[in-house]
């Protein structure tokens, strides 16, 4: 397993060996001994697994969850290929309103760790793109919050050449600047704080 720090405090990317033959592959996206050697802790426990498939072009996010609860993911891509976003909006961060970019894909069968606080999105490259999500909290309708994933303050990196699909509720989502005006961001100490109650 490689693992790799991102530019976001607390997010990692991790890489595992992955075992080809003529049957196919195999893989282990989640091993807990590299999870903690490099967080200092185990997984959080998981109280919901869930995945999705998106059609080639399906633009999801930005996403996040208000604080507190908060919530931690750890997501991958069993299936397809996804262009991954990972955006800090934690008022007071040091990164805050940055972005990491990875490709998760199913050969690769590489991972993400979502600190509590940090915003998730992806676009599909391909038809059919599951990833799956392993989640610190389950779904609450009411504590899920969404920024515009075309906010230029932002900038992701949206891969050119594809026709994007977006949900009606990411369309209108605010931007980064309405989202702080309207205090909806987490504050860097508030997320923190949710965060080490997970290991608790």
């Amino acid at each position: 397993m490689q693992v790799r720090r991102l530019g976001i405090e607390g997010a990692f990317e991790f890489t595992p060996t992955v075992f080809k033959d003529r049957r196919g592959l195999f893989a282990a996206p989640f091993q807990g001994e590299f999870f903690s050697e490099h967080l200092g802790k185990p997984l959080f426990q998981v109280e919901q697994v869930s995945h999705n498939l998106s059609t080639r072009g399906t633009l999801r996010g930005i996403h996040y969850t208000a604080t507190p609860p908060g919530m931690a993911k750890y997501v991958y891509c069993p299936y397809g290929q996804v262009q991954d976003y990972l955006i800090d909006l934690r008022v007071g961060s040091p990164t805050f309103g940055e972005w990491a970019t990875t490709r998760l894909d199913a050969d690769g069968c590489r991972a993400l760790y979502i600190p509590v606080g940090v915003g998730h999105a992806f676009l599909s490259l391909a038809d059919d793109s599951m990833v799956v999500y392993l989640m610190s909290q389950g779904y609450v309708a009411h504590n899920e919050l969404a920024i515009n994933p075309l906010d230029p303050e932002i900038g992701l990196p949206i891969t050119d050449g594809i026709e994007i699909v977006q949900s009606d509720r990411d369309m209108l989502a605010p931007t980064l600047a309405e989202a702080m005006d309207a205090g909806l961001l987490p504050e860097l100490r508030t997320a923190e704080e949710a965060e080490a109650t997970l290991w608790r």
